[in-house]
Order: C-alpha cells, then sequence, then structure tokens
C-alpha cells in the first residue's frame, strides 16, 4: 500500500518545468536588442584601455572616460523610464597591493531600481567595465576588453535599461565594477559595504566573459551557456552550525547558491526557447575567478554566467599577430546575437527572482518517528499576495528538481508515501500571479523535548 500511494503521488505530481509564463517576463526578454549590446560593446573597446590603473583625464581614453560614459547612457536610460532608476558612482580608495602598485581610486557605477513591495530585499547583477592586456599592472597597452567584460557589462547595462520601465516587488542592482583585474577590487569593496550595513541580498549574478559562442577550434556553441553555483567552499571556510547540518541532511548540493542556480537555470530555459543553460557545481573555473566571489565571502548567495568555450587567445592579450593569428580581445571575435541571448538568460531569472515572494524561512524536514512519509514545515512568508506554497523533490544525485506538488497556504505539509530517505525536498513560495521563490532547503527538525 506505501509503494502504490507513492506511485500514485509521483503520478500526479507536476513536472517543475511545466509551469506557465509570465507575460511581464515575457515583455522584457522580448525587448533585449542585439543592436543596442553591440553598440554598447563597441563603445567601451573604443577607449583604448580601461585598465584600472589607466588614465582619468581623458573623455575618450582610460577607465575615467569609460566610467563617466556608462554613467550617462544609465542616466539617459532612467530619464526615459520615469527618472526611478538612481544611478551614481561608488568609489573607494585603494591602498597599493600585488596589482596595485600605488593608492587607486576604485569607482563602480551602480544603479539602483527600488522595489515596490520589498525593496529591503535586494539582487544583485554585475560586469566587471575594466580590461587588462597580458600585464595586469600595464595601464598603457591597448586593452580593449570586449568579451573580458564589456560583454558582462553590456549586460548588466541593457538589463537596467529595460527593466527600468517595469516595476518589481523587489530591489534590483545593476552594477559595472572596476578593479576586478587587480583582485576583484570593485565588487569585494561594494559586498564589503553591503554586509556593513546589513543589507538583504538575496541573490547576486555576475556575467563574465559572455561574448564569445566559438571555441578555439571554431566549434559553434551559440545555444549554450554555463553557470557555475556553489556555495559549499564558502561555508566550509565559515565553519557556520549550518554546515554540519547540510552534511547530516545530504544537502552538499543545496545551499542557497545551488538553489539560485536551478531557479535561474530553470527561468532562463523557459523563456529562452531552444537555450541550454550548463549547471555546474563549482565556485568558478579552475585558476580563475569573478566577482561574485567577494559576495560569496560574505555569505551571500552568488553565482556567475561565463560563455561555454573561451578561447584563451581573446583574453588578458596584447593585441598582435602571432604566427598569422589575431591575438587581443577585440570586437571581432564577440557573437553580438549571443551576448543578447545570454542578457535574455538573465533578465528571465533576475525579473522572476525579483517579482516573486522571498524563499522561505526557517525550512525544516521533521525527523521525529521512523515512517516512510515526508512532513515538511516552515515559517509563513509576509507578502500580501501570497498564494501559498509548492513542495518540490528529486532523486539523490540528480542536480535539478523533477517533481513538485502544491501545498497550500499551509506552514507544514505531508507527501504520503513519499520517503524523505530516498529523495531531496525543497519549498517554494508562489504569489497569486504564479511567480515562484527559489527553494528552501530543510534541514534536521524535532521537538525540542526530544
Amino acid at each position: 500500500m506505501r509503494i502504490s500511494a507513492a506511485l500514485v503521488l509521483l503520478a500526479a505530481a507536476a513536472p517543475c518545468a511545466a509551469q506557465q509564463k509570465n507575460p511581464q517576463i515575457e515583455a522584457i526578454v522580448a525587448a533585449i536588442q542585439p543592436a543596442r549590446i553591440e553598440a554598447r560593446i563597441r563603445k567601451l573597446a573604443s577607449f583604448h584601455t580601461r585598465h584600472t590603473l589607466s588614465r582619468t583625464d581623458s573623455d575618450t581614453q582610460g577607465i575615467g572616460a569609460a566610467r563617466r560614459w556608462i554613467k550617462s547612457e544609465l542616466d539617459a536610460c532612467g530619464k526615459a523610464a520615469g527618472g526611478r532608476l538612481k544611478v551614481e558612482f561608488d568609489s573607494f580608495i585603494q591602498q597599493p597591493q600585488r596589482r596595485v602598485p600605488k593608492p587607486v581610486e576604485i569607482v563602480n557605477v551602480v544603479a539602483t531600481l527600488p522595489g515596490a513591495q520589498a525593496p529591503n530585499r535586494i539582487y544583485v547583477v554585475s560586469g566587471h567595465y575594466d580590461s587588462m592586456p597580458s600585464s595586469p599592472v600595464d595601464p598603457e597597452k591597448d586593452a580593449p576588453g570586449s568579451t573580458d567584460d564589456a560583454s558582462g557589462t553590456a549586460v548588466s547595462m541593457e538589463l537596467a535599461c529595460v527593466m527600468s520601465k517595469h516595476r518589481f516587488d523587489a530591489t534590483l542592482v545593476f552594477m559595472t565594477v572596476a578593479g576586478e583585474e587587480q583582485g576583484l577590487l570593485g565588487a569585494t569593496g561594494w559586498a564589503k559595504n553591503a554586509k556593513e550595513k546589513g543589507l538583504d541580498i538575496a541573490g547576486m549574478i555576475t556575467n563574465d566573459i559572455v561574448g564569445s559562442s566559438t571555441g578555439a577550434d571554431g566549434s559553434k556553441h551559440d545555444k549554450t551557456l554555463r553557470l557555475f553555483a556553489s556555495g559549499l567552499p564558502a561555508l566550509i571556510n565559515a565553519r557556520t552550525p549550518m554546515l554540519e547540518q547540510i552534511a547530516r541532511s545530504g544537502g552538499e548540493s543545496d545551499t542557497a547558491t545551488h538553489q539560485l542556480g536551478r531557479h535561474l537555470k530553470e527561468m532562463g530555459e523557459r523563456y529562452v526557447p531552444g537555450f541550454t543553460v550548463e549547471l555546474i557545481p563549482r565556485a568558478d573555473r579552475f585558476l580563475r575567478g569573478g566577482d561574485h566571489l567577494p559576495f560569496l565571502e560574505r555569505g551571500y548567495a552568488a553565482v556567475r554566467f561565463t560563455e561555454p568555450v573561451e578561447d584563451y587567445r581573446h583574453q588578458h592579450q596584447n593585441v598582435r599577430i602571432v604566427n598569422g593569428v589575431q591575438q587581443g580581445d577585440l570586437p571581432d571575435f564577440v557573437d553580438f546575437d549571443y551576448v543578447a541571448k545570454v542578457t535574455q538568460v538573465n533578465a528571465a531569472g533576475l525579473a522572476s527572482l525579483a517579482l516573486g515572494p522571498a524563499t522561505p524561512r526557517d525550512a525544516a524536514i521533521e525527523t521525529v518517528q521512523l515512517e516512510n512519509d515526508t512532513t515538511l514545515r516552515w515559517s509563513a512568508n509576509d507578502e500580501p499576495d501570497l498564494a501559498g506554497y509548492r513542495i518540490v523533490w528529486r532523486e539523490l544525485g540528480w542536480p535539478t528538481w523533477q517533481h513538485s506538488r502544491e501545498a497550500g497556504n499551509v506552514t507544514r505539509f505531508t507527501l504520503p508515501g513519499i520517503s524523505k530517505d530516498n529523495f531531496v525536498f525543497g519549498i517554494i513560495a508562489v504569489d497569486r500571479d504564479g511567480n515562484a521563490s527559489p527553494a528552501s532547503f530543510p534541514r534536521p527538525w524535532r521537538p525540542a523535548a526530544q
């Protein structure tokens, strides 16, 4: 009878990908324009170099000219959208270190779109606008930085300009940061300040090297994007009590960062048909790092989007020809239609996060007695438009959610005949428009007396 009940429940459970599309998100995705993205990437590449140590007194060359142009573009978008997008410079003085031979001002360009219902819940998307040639301390050589990372900067700018025309429940922050090539300096400064202020950064995305769909061997990968998502190393380094609970319950692939990655993959593939987001359970590539890492280190859920097959001849290279082969990060090697698809994937994920409710708090799985049922509990969300909750689950070792069941507007729910020993579970909040939060991983719970 237990087996029969389980089979009936699994048969009735809806696949997670079967959810309907939100017309507002569809409109946002459709508004992304490759031509605008191309124009911005070419403009950024035209500044000769955007090295963090380059000149700031020119209107046509160097990082100073680049950041002033970025701000003017975002200011214009904000004005066109009614003035709700707040654009400002965020700066600090970086003292000398390994890749910074003298004190230098690090200036991030930050555009904030306040949320209407939950303004304290914040989602951040970023690209770094600085560039570098072969040497990280050479501010003079040509460094167009088209793929690394004018592409990610253009993604952030396009998102800000398109999404500022819409209203969201949560706050969105669109950043272009400096000092990435010198050691993630701009992102570290902003994340450090956010932590000190106690900001609720519910999710952070960096787009770094998202410009090319062509590998070094000429192979095309224009329908694939890598998403690096793992919060486990940060938990291990922090040695938080959460780590022991995750280890005991098999949740090594279910940190908040993993859940953010699953959500972005599902939304990106739902709204950009034929496109695949490859979910990679690592914080980043080997020997490399991006601007999401300072957020991870401070306990925030943070992920990185990167093109599927990198061509290292077009990263961190002086512009030159070697044995008849062009080196350097030039606009000629950027696939602008591909960057637009990457932007659409970001837009779908960000919009769904900012329109939807917060991830349920205090998620727990009851471990009170030996049984083949699974009972989950959680604390109630406080959104006024909350419709209820959805239980999702997957087989052990499976990367994404396979099954779901609507639980209604309750804070405790039992799945009869589905053993907690055989599956991994999650709890999702859903509003009346069908917008859903990322899943919350339930940790073991027993009454205090036991």
